[in-house]
């Protein structure tokens, strides 16, 4: 997920909280964690249940700001991203929490016997959680959400690009939780920098694979244990003999959501040449059912700022100029000169040199690429960096399985774009420069806890075998143990 907040910059405001008082936030919890009693079943649901209701009032309000931060948020999908899917997901903790919460019993070797092992979930502490500003309140509540689950304190960053929204989101924590349980803090780079030198128990950052450097490196001094989700460049893989019906309307669906500044949008679309120019057809075809008109559509969302706005608008000059085709999914007649939004576009004729092939696009731009065999396709997709998400097509499941099993992404929707985000029984997460860790259902509870493995030795046992002076005993116990050739 693309995020502008950079931790190694040089300004800030004189009004931003800086690292003494950042700890005066964070000493607190950390005392607290350290002699406290960890939260029962029954506190934690409760935790869960206040910020539900307190999302419920407050949905219109939510949709409201963050379509004010955006310049124009269609509220829809301010609903079903933001509200709808946080609060499945406290649905889904709230059903399983006691199953997670529960010491699970793990074998023990026949040497060991009659001893027990056993897993016992345990909060890390203190976490750390800096939100990004493209689903500002989805992004900064699901991570909360498991944090509270495994029953730890919680430090709140929203980007400071969306400043209603993360006032309003302060007013929930303010009304739902203690200062020394959840807290929140706002400003830019150099209290995100300051943040993140905490010596957090872990440090949970959804951000650009540039800053996530930059996180992880600021971590480090204190060891502080991170889970990034980043981004990337997540391939839209069309095998042959796919439907290009189908496949258009999913691929211009996920990639003009948020107009485009999605982390799992697809970010181009590889198409046999000989299917290329029908594809380009049903996209145009797809978005003019989708987005009949783009300016004044409260459908269409606009780009967040107009710094975002230029950076995409580069990237479609760019490409032009080194002889790119561009062709518009908007009406003909439509001018977005003066306007937030961007109107959507497909590139033809792209090839490496271009910036928009080199970089995160997070913004209503398709590239399209054709390959002639999908050998070819798959190996185009591995000699890249590893995506956050991969979307293959088709109807061939020869052909789909050879896509799954031979390329690596974070996660993959088969004839769908993003919806394996919204699957809360499957863990979220990138791999290599889109991210590491994963959230979402148990392994959003497991990443927020210490999963302590513990031994438990019966009264009686063989460990004397094992104790000094070593005798025959056990030189007999290791010629069994130990095979000779």
């Amino acid at each position: 997920m693309t995020t502008e907040v950079s931790i190694d910059a040089k300004t800030s405001s004189p009004a931003e909280p800086g690292d003494a008082e950042l700890r005066s936030l964070f000493d607190p919890m950390h005392r607290a964690s350290r002699h406290g009693v960890a939260r029962t079943y029954e506190e934690r649901i409760g935790d869960l249940d206040r910020l539900a209701s307190a999302m419920l009032r407050r949905q219109d309000d939510i949709a409201r700001a963050i379509s004010e931060d955006f310049g124009h948020r269609s509220r829809h999908e301010t609903l079903v991203a933001e509200v709808f899917v946080t609060l499945q997901s406290i649905q889904h903790t709230r059903e399983h929490l006691a199953e997670w919460m529960s010491t699970t019993a793990r074998p023990v070797r026949w040497l060991f016997q009659p001893g027990r092992a056993e897993i016992v979930p345990q909060p890390l502490g203190v976490v750390g959680i800096i939100g990004p500003w493209n689903y500002p309140f989805q992004l900064l509540g699901a991570p909360l959400i498991y944090a509270l689950a495994a029953g730890n304190r919680v430090m709140l960053k929203p980007s400071e690009f969306v400043p209603r929204i993360s006032a309003l989101i302060a007013d929930l924590v303010h009304e739902c939780f203690a200062p020394d349980q959840v807290c929140l803090v706002q400003g830019g780079p150099k209290v995100a920098e300051a943040f993140c030198r905490l010596p957090l128990d872990l440090l949970f950052f959804t951000g650009s694979t540039r800053v996530g450097k930059h996180v992880m490196r600021a971590a480090a001094e204190n060891l502080t244990p991170v889970v990034l989700e980043l981004g990337g460049k997540s391939p839209a893989l069309v095998t042959p003999r796919a439907s290009l019906s189908r496949t258009a309307t999913s691929v211009v669906s996920g990639k003009l959501f948020n107009a485009g500044q999605t982390c799992i949008a697809p970010d181009y679309a590889l198409v046999p040449r000989a299917d290329r120019d029908a594809f380009v057809a049903e996209c145009r075809s797809a978005a003019a059912k989708l987005y009949p008109i783009v300016r004044d559509n409260d459908d269409y969302t606009s780009i967040v700022n107009a710094h975002h706005r230029g950076r995409l608008q580069g990237l479609l000059d760019d490409a032009r100029a080194k002889g790119a085709t561009v062709v518009s999914l908007a009406p003909a007649s439509e001018s977005f000169e003066g306007s937030k939004k961007l109107g959507p576009v497909l590139l033809l004729d792209v090839h490496d040199d271009m910036a928009v092939m080199q970089e995160e696009i997070f913004g209503p731009i398709l590239p399209v690429i054709p390959y002639d065999t999908l050998d070819e396709a798959i190996a185009y997709v591995n000699d890249r960096p590893r995506p956050l998400a991969l979307y293959a097509f088709g109807d061939d499941q020869v052909a789909l399985q050879s896509v799954i099993d031979r390329t690596v992404s974070g996660g993959v929707s088969v004839n769908e774009t993003m919806l394996h985000f919204a699957q809360e029984d499957l863990p979220f997460g990138g791999v290599g420069p889109s991210g590491m860790g994963h959230y979402h259902g148990r392994e959003g509870f497991e990443a927020m806890s210490k999963m302590k493995p513990v031994f438990h030795q019966a009264r009686v046992n063989g460990s004397f075998l094992l104790r000094p002076p070593y005798g025959p005993v056990l030189d007999t116990a290791l010629r069994a143990l130990i095979p000779r050739r």
